[in-house]
C-alpha cells in the first residue's frame, strides 16, 4: 500500500509495517542491519493529521506510527515514533487492525489527537485512565465500519 491509502484506510490504532523492498542484511552486520531497520519496521498507527497552513507554507498531510520505547524498571525515558508523510516512497502494510470493541484512548480530543492507549474495553480503558493521569484524555470505541475497512474494491487492504 501506498502511504496515502494507510492514510486514508488504516483505522488509528492498526499496526503497520513499512519496507523500502530491500533484502535483510546478514545479523553479523551490525551497522547494515541498524541502517536497515530504519527503512523496514512496524509501528501502531497513533496519529493522522491532515493538511495545514503554517504562515505562508503548506504542510503536506501525514501519519505518525508509535515504533517502540525505551526505558527500565516500568520507566519510559524515550518514545520513539515515526511519522511518514503522503509522498513517501515506502512501502506499507496492515499487520493488525484493533478489534471490534476495542476502546482507543487519546490525549485530547479533536482533529490533532493522539493515540495514548488501545484497551480491550471500555472498563479496561476507564482503569487505566485512573492510573495514566492525562486530564483531557477521551476514549472512543473501535466501531464495525472501520473493522469493515479491510477490504478495498474486493481484495484485502494489504
Amino acid at each position: 500500500m501506498s502511504a496515502s491509502l494507510i492514510y486514508r484506510l488504516a483505522p488509528i490504532g492498526s499496526i503497520v509495517a513499512w519496507s523500502d523492498g530491500t533484502p535483510r542484511p546478514p545479523a553479523r552486520f551490525k551497522k547494515k542491519l541498524a541502517a536497515w531497520k530504519t527503512c523496514n519496521s512496524q509501528g501502531r498507527l497513533i496519529r493522522k493529521e491532515g493538511e495545514r497552513n503554517v504562515g505562508p507554507t503548506s504542510l503536506s498531510p501525514y501519519f505518525t506510527l508509535h515504533e517502540g520505547d525505551l526505558g527500565a524498571n516500568g520507566v519510559i525515558a524515550i518514545r520513539i515514533h515515526r511519522t511518514f508523510s503522503l509522498d513517501s516512497n515506502l512501502t506499507f502494510q496492515v499487520v493488525e487492525r484493533p478489534a471490534l470493541g476495542s476502546v482507543r484512548v487519546f490525549d485530547r480530543a479533536g482533529s490533532s489527537a493522539e493515540l495514548i492507549h488501545l484497551a480491550d474495553n471500555r472498563q479496561a480503558a476507564e482503569e487505566w485512565l485512573i492510573r495514566n493521569r492525562y486530564p483531557h484524555a477521551i476514549v472512543e470505541e473501535v466501531t464495525a465500519d472501520e473493522v469493515a475497512a479491510d477490504h478495498i474494491e474486493g481484495r484485502a487492504a494489504e
